[in-house]
């Protein structure tokens, strides 16, 4: 039996509720530029070595809810792991990101494509989920995320990172069922790997549409946002006897805010190049905004940390609905002690 909530300042303001204060937490909060984490890693050998254990996952998740006093926790995984589980061959080489041995070619490739089982070929998530949901001991709610189906995609075409998009793009325009057919396995795995996430403990959820922002308005709409539409609408939204909130990222997207709130989600995430006042108004204040301090300010000083806080907190106003955050992943040469800067400037700065 899971404890009960001791800190659910983070769900409460995605429902638009009052809260005392701005809740706060960071992308990639359990990573690279916290020394204990370089250590667990060590430990594990490479880098899935590490998401695919349950109990080290479990460790770098709690990390920086044990350094900071932070508001909510991330499961520890990775993004990559549902194509992984499709046969995709992952590896990540040191310096170079993840790289697929086996990438998506043409249409035969995609009708390969099994979708995996939550509960076997990704057990291992679902078995940190679990493992954290248990050791957090109620302290704060527990974040279960997946990547986009287009995101996954571009890795899965691309057979890693990329710079143009040129091979995801080129099926896009030459041959957009194939790409289609792709996408729709992709949602089809993430509401199943989402879902199983809720049932083994996880309280919220979130969508990383890391790359959305490289497409036209019209091609995000149809090869993206559609496909996160059918995930809202398939997750599990009620577990617990409490709401399970979701919420959408599209890096480079603030453009399309209004359209993603109309999906139904219950927040958005928000990168630094638009400020939260326009970003409430594109929403129309019929979500919660997450962000948006640009992870760059984290190499200032304690002052001008400080200085800018306060101006995302004044740019997003007193009304309910804000969850602080980075506009993006927190940045490996970060030092440590300037997230804590950040993290008691909210707290103070926020206290109604």
């Amino acid at each position: 039996m899971n404890a009960p909530l001791k800190n659910d300042l983070y769900l409460r303001a995605l429902k638009r509720e009052a809260v005392e204060r701005t809740p706060v937490w960071v992308m990639r909060q359990a990573g690279r530029y916290l020394p204990e984490y370089k250590r667990v890693r060590a430990q594990a050998g490479n880098f899935m070595n590490l998401c695919s254990n349950p109990e080290l996952a479990c460790e770098v998740t709690l990390q920086p809810i044990d350094r900071f006093n932070l508001d909510a926790a991330i499961l520890f995984s990775d993004i990559l792991t549902i194509p992984d589980a499709m046969g995709l061959d992952l590896t990540f080489e040191t310096g170079e990101g993840p790289r697929f041995g086996k990438p998506i070619k043409n249409r035969a490739d995609v009708d390969a494509l099994p979708i995996p089982d939550p509960n076997d070929s990704l057990k291992y998530v679902m078995d940190a989920v679990s493992t954290i949901r248990r050791e957090l001991d109620g302290r704060v709610p527990l974040i279960g995320f997946s990547g986009s189906p287009w995101t996954l995609a571009t890795y899965m075409v691309e057979a890693g990172g990329s710079k143009d998009f040129s091979k995801v793009k080129g099926l896009l325009f030459s041959d957009p069922a194939t790409l289609h057919v792709l996408l729709e396995k992709n949602a089809q795995a993430v509401i199943s790997y989402l879902n199983a996430q809720v049932e083994a403990g996880a309280q919220a959820l979130m969508v990383f549409d890391t790359w959305g922002g490289v497409l036209s308005p019209t091609n995000y709409q149809e090869f993206s946002l559609a496909y996160m539409q059918q995930i809202v609408d398939g997750v599990t939204r009620h577990a617990e006897g409490r709401d399970v909130p979701v919420t959408l990222f599209t890096k480079n997207g603030g453009q399309w805010l209004d359209l993603m709130a109309k999906t139904g989600c219950d927040g958005l995430g928000v990168d630094w190049t638009i400020n939260l006042a326009d970003a409430r108004l594109r929403a129309g204040d019929s979500v919660a905004l997450q962000g948006n301090l640009d992870p760059s300010v984290l190499y200032g000083s304690p002052e001008s940390i400080r200085v800018e806080v306060k101006k995302v907190l004044d740019s997003y106003g007193d009304a309910p609905g804000h969850v602080f955050n980075l506009g993006h992943g927190i940045h490996q040469y970060v030092n440590p002690e300037h997230l804590t800067v950040m993290v008691e400037a909210v707290r103070e700065l926020s206290a109604r």
